[in-house]
C-alpha cells in the first residue's frame, strides 16, 4: 500500500502519510506536555482544569480531525470513477469461493482468464461481481478495495503507471478458503495488450 504504482493508490498512500504525521505531531505534543508537567508540576497546576478539557480535549483534536476529514474527502473524491472523454477499458472480475475469474466486455470474443490483464498507463474500470457470498477486490499497489456483492455490480477504477505484475487479494472474510483467494494483475504496454486480446479471441 505504501509502494503505490498508480494514481489512486498514490492518493491513498498520501492520505496514510498525512494521518501518520498528524498522529506523530499529536503524540509529540501530548508527550511534551506530560514531560513538562512531570519536570515542573507547577506548570500543570497553573492551568485551570476546564482549560485542559476545552483546549486539550476539544479544540486541538477537533481542529486536527477537521483537517484530516477534509483531506480524506478531497482524496476520496479523486478516487471516484469520473466520466472521461474517452471511455476506459473495462474488465469484469467475478469472485466465487475461492477464486477470481476475469472477462473482457470490450473484447467479447476473448476467453476469460485467471490472471487479470490490463493496459498500462491508462485507466481501467473493473466491474466487480460475486457468485455466492460477499468478497472484496483489492490490489494494494493500484487502488483501494471494493466489495463484490451477489446480484450487484460495483465498479472501481484502477491504473498501473507502468507494465508489471501486481498482486491482489480478497479483503473480505468469505470462508475457509479466504486466505487462498488471491489473484495476479499483469499490466502490458498498449501494443502487447492488444495483441493479447487478439490472441485470447482467436485461441
Amino acid at each position: 500500500m505504501l509502494d503505490p504504482a498508480g494514481p489512486a493508490a498514490a492518493a491513498i498512500a498520501t492520505l496514510w502519510w498525512v494521518m501518520f504525521w498528524a498522529a506523530v505531531a499529536l503524540f509529540l505534543l501530548i508527550a511534551s506536555l506530560l514531560w513538562l508537567v512531570w519536570r515542573r508540576p507547577s506548570f500543570g497546576r497553573s492551568v485551570a482544569p476546564l482549560r485542559w478539557i476545552i483546549w486539550g480535549g476539544l479544540a486541538i483534536p477537533s481542529a486536527l480531525l477537521a483537517v484530516l476529514v477534509g483531506y480524506a474527502l478531497f482524496a476520496g473524491e479523486r478516487l471516484l470513477p469520473h466520466v472521461l472523454a474517452e471511455p476506459p477499458t473495462r474488465v469484469a472480475a467475478h469472485g466465487a469461493m475461492w477464486q477470481w475469474q476475469f472477462s473482457y466486455p470490450d473484447s467479447p470474443d476473448a476467453k476469460s482468464t485467471a490472471i487479470l490483464h490490463i493496459p498500462a498507463g491508462e485507466p481501467v474500470d473493473i466491474i466487480v461481481t460475486s457468485g455466492d457470498v460477499i468478497h472484496s477486490f483489492w490490489v494494494p499497489r493500484l487502488a483501494g478495495k471494493v466489495d463484490a456483492i451477489p446480484g450487484h455490480e460495483n465498479t472501481i477504477r484502477i491504473q498501473a503507471d507502468r507494465p508489471g505484475t501486481y498482486r491482489g487479494v480478497c479483503a473480505e472474510f468469505c470462508g475457509a478458503g479466504h486466505t487462498d483467494m488471491r489473484f495476479t494483475i499483469e499490466a502490458h504496454d498498449g501494443a502487447a495488450f492488444e495483441a493479447l486480446m487478439a490472441e485470447l479471441s482467436n485461441g
